[in-house]
């Protein structure tokens, strides 16, 4: 028989690594000791992250192509946005890619010690932060795509264009 006590627990475990499974938390770049250390501190909107002014002109118009007129202006705006992003697909490994993440979980575990973390953040404005900061890098992540597919098409040289297995 199931207890209420074990059902609670459950829930509350479940609750507070459900960010680990979502794709959105998989877009954000892995939080290092200083981000964890920040997270109750964000959770209160008293640390709020600011948005990197290259994902910001990502997300205005992740398609725009004035000034692209060469795979050099690509190249330079692709490693702007790997800087702020991260490794791309093509370059990251497997196990790069599906490795459980110490930092998401060290995130999880202290932001557990907050009563009502979801309604604390909601009110204070912080989830709304960080949804702005995770669509954010959805632009950058669409924008960086965009680019190499316009380097492709052009017949650029790589980073212009994805990594073929025959570039590595």
């Amino acid at each position: 028989m199931i207890r209420p006590m074990q059902c609670a627990a459950a829930l509350w475990l479940g609750l507070a690594l459900a960010p680990l499974g979502s794709a959105a938390a998989q877009s954000m770049p892995e939080p290092d000791v200083e981000e964890v250390a920040k997270t109750p501190l964000r959770d209160l909107n008293i640390d709020a992250r600011d948005i990197p002014e290259v994902l910001l002109s990502a997300e205005a118009d992740p398609y725009a192509t004035k000034g692209l007129g060469r795979c050099t202006a690509l190249i330079r705006e692709i490693a702007a946005l790997d800087e702020v992003l991260g490794a791309d697909y093509d370059i990251a490994s497997g196990k790069q890619r599906d490795r459980i993440s110490e930092g998401r979980i060290g995130q999880s575990l202290i932001g557990s010690l907050i009563p009502f973390r979801g309604i604390v953040r909601e009110v204070t404005g912080a989830a709304s932060n960080d949804r702005a900061l995770r669509a954010a890098y959805t632009a950058g992540m669409v924008r960086r795509g965009f680019l190499k597919g316009l380097g492709l098409q052009r017949g650029c040289a790589y980073p212009a264009r994805p990594k073929r297995k025959a570039d590595r």
